[in-house]
């Protein structure tokens, strides 16, 4: 199962380096309007948004986790992982807002964003390959971004997976509009 996740990390890592990997800088944060994200922005998203469940699996492993009472409820942890899971889907049929502390760090994006980006899917992939025993076990974590938000952490890596591809449609519509910019 782990290997279809980072199967999948590696394809995504892949495509983006394969769809951006040659464009300047000043093209890689170029946007269309003040209310959509660069490509840059959305690689730096992704590598805001992944960094934040480390820490959540970090505690997991030190015992220190502790989850909210809707954990205790199976029914809550299935409804709500199916529910962030179909919101992330890639067909981006749907706009969503984000959490604050999932934005992009920075509106300006610097040159180092391949290695950032790539140092993080290695790291994802890391943390994935070392969690066999806690997708074993059934582990329930809760969303980085809200406590009360609680799935199983295998969800929590479908989830990841799937947002990233979303993100990879969201980065290729907006280079679209960016090659037709500039005719």
């Amino acid at each position: 199962m782990k290997e279809r996740w980072t199967d999948q990390i590696d394809k995504i890592t892949s495509d983006f380096k394969q769809s951006f990997g040659t464009l300047t800088i000043n093209e890689l944060n170029w946007k269309p309007n003040q209310n959509t994200w660069s490509i840059g922005q959305n690689l730096d998203h992704l590598i805001v948004i992944n960094g934040t469940y480390h820490p959540v699996v970090r505690t997991v492993r030190e015992g220190k986790y502790r989850l909210p009472f809707l954990a205790k409820l199976d029914f809550m942890v299935s409804f709500l992982g199916r529910t962030v899971l179909k919101a992330v889907q890639p067909d981006r049929k749907k706009r969503m807002k984000t959490f604050p502390i999932w934005e992009p760090t920075q509106s300006d994006i610097k040159e180092d964003i391949w290695n950032r980006f790539e140092k993080n899917q290695t790291e994802l992939k890391q943390l994935i390959q070392s969690s066999s025993d806690l997708l074993d076990s059934g582990t329930v974590i809760s969303s980085p971004a809200s406590k009360n938000i609680v799935y199983k952490l295998e969800t929590a890596f479908d989830i990841i997976v799937s947002h990233e591809l979303r993100h990879f449609e969201q980065a290729l519509e907006v280079d679209r509009l960016r090659k037709k910019d500039s005719t």
